[in-house]
């Protein structure tokens, strides 16, 4: 292909670029641009080029993703050490290419190659085209359209593998925080609001490592290494140990995904424990993939003397479809309705409606962030069982000091 015509050129590498498989991607477009039939983008491993990407439409009986030969019997390691140029019009004219086998095999009459390399310079594998018959006309500005798409391979490829080397380390911190149990439990009150005392204390993961990093962050990138539901259940057996600690009538609330509560080994761990002293909250920032296996499973649970409650109502429209579908026994309100109801028409008259619906449903409502007296007072007057928050008393140690705090406070 002798006229380059960089517009287009431009324009089709900003299509590949917004394309779903970006590697595909640019091997079809540059295969076309060349007029070439067979398209790929190779790795190194041990001794032999992978096949990780093909474009070879009709030709998949000669090569397809995950085939592989050995480097000594192509053409790569001999264009990585400079005894083959990157571009090949005629097979035929180099000495090193007709000696080798595969030219023949395939057979290749043309061939364009460039080297991927890592960050650090090492070579990755390479991109390339081939044709079955010679090109002659390939020229030097073939040859930097080709350099374009795979610099832009190259890019794709280093991201990928970053991404990857980020997901590894994060895995590997998650795992050795859970063999090493490196978080504690603190439990934050939940008040009765018209006794004043302390009706049960919800669980809070705290993570001692260094720099120190929010509980979200920590469960954020469990979830994303695919050990969410290992670290949510260390939490709430950490959490069930201090069960001996409540007075009577008093439960501990722990928190779990939608995931983590549908999966076998969520249902072995908590069958075993005394589930009329714990509520289970399940919040509304992790989406259901399957509500019938959810139900399910929250049903057999309650069966054994297990409450459930939705976390964050009023934080978005899936709190109100879980409560709708989950009918739990306690709807906590999210802080952000919380927040200022003292001042706020709006928020007070969305707590009035659940309340309306706590009423036809003999459900519970508890008030998260609770930080100031109005607050308080206000959530009180619209007839808010439960609240907890800053205000009322901040996350402790342990829950027999948080009783005797209690005690000693009514007593005085």
């Amino acid at each position: 292909m002798t006229n380059f015509d960089f517009t287009a050129s431009e324009s089709l590498l900003q299509d590949v670029e917004e394309g779903e498989d970006v590697l595909q991607g640019a091997l079809t477009a540059i295969r076309k641009h060349l007029g070439m039939e067979v398209a790929y983008l190779s790795e190194f491993v041990g001794g032999r080029s992978v096949f990780r990407r093909v474009d070879a439409p009709g030709l998949e009986h000669l090569i397809k993703a995950g085939d592989s030969q050995s480097l000594d019997d192509v053409y790569c390691n001999h264009i990585l050490e400079g005894r083959l140029p990157e571009m090949i019009p005629d097979t035929a004219a180099e000495p090193i290419a007709v000696a080798l086998p595969i030219t023949d095999a395939i057979p290749i009459g043309s061939h364009m190659s460039i080297p991927i390399r890592l960050a650090d310079g090492q070579p990755y594998g390479m991109f390339c085209c081939l044709s079955p018959t010679p090109n002659k006309s390939l020229n030097a500005r073939d040859l930097q359209t080709m350099r374009v798409f795979a610099d832009l391979a190259a890019r794709n490829v280093n991201t990928k593998l970053a991404e990857k080397k980020r997901s590894s380390q994060t895995r590997t911190r998650i795992e050795d925080v859970l063999a090493r149990k490196a978080f504690k439990m603190a439990f934050q009150p939940i008040y009765d609001l018209r006794r004043m005392k302390p009706a049960g204390f919800e669980a809070l993961c705290r993570f001692s490592d260094e720099p120190y990093r929010s509980p979200d962050i920590w469960f954020g990138e469990a979830a994303q290494a695919g050990l969410s539901s290992e670290l949510e259940l260390a939490a709430i057996e950490m959490a069930a140990s201090a069960l001996s600690d409540l007075k009577e009538q008093q439960y501990i609330s722990v928190n779990a995904s939608p995931d983590t509560v549908s999966s076998r080994p969520f249902v072995k761990i908590f069958s075993r424990l005394p589930l009329d002293r714990i509520v289970l909250e399940i919040t509304e920032h992790a989406p259901v993939k399957d509500y019938d296996l959810l139900i399910k499973t929250i049903e057999l649970l309650r069966r054994q003397g297990m409450r459930l409650a939705v976390d964050d109502a009023g934080a978005g429209h899936s709190s109100l479809q879980h409560i709708v579908r989950l009918r739990p026994e306690i709807v906590k309100l999210d802080i952000s309705l919380t927040q200022d109801v003292d001042v706020d028409l709006a928020r007070r008259a969305l707590v009035g409606a659940l309340m309306f619906y706590s009423k036809e449903t003999n459900a519970q409502i508890v008030a998260e962030g609770i930080e100031t007296e109005n607050e308080l007072d206000t959530l009180k007057t619209l007839g808010v069982d439960k609240g907890q928050g800053y205000y009322l008393a901040r996350p402790a140690d342990n829950i027999r000091d948080v009783n005797e705090a209690a005690q000693n406070q009514q007593a005085s």
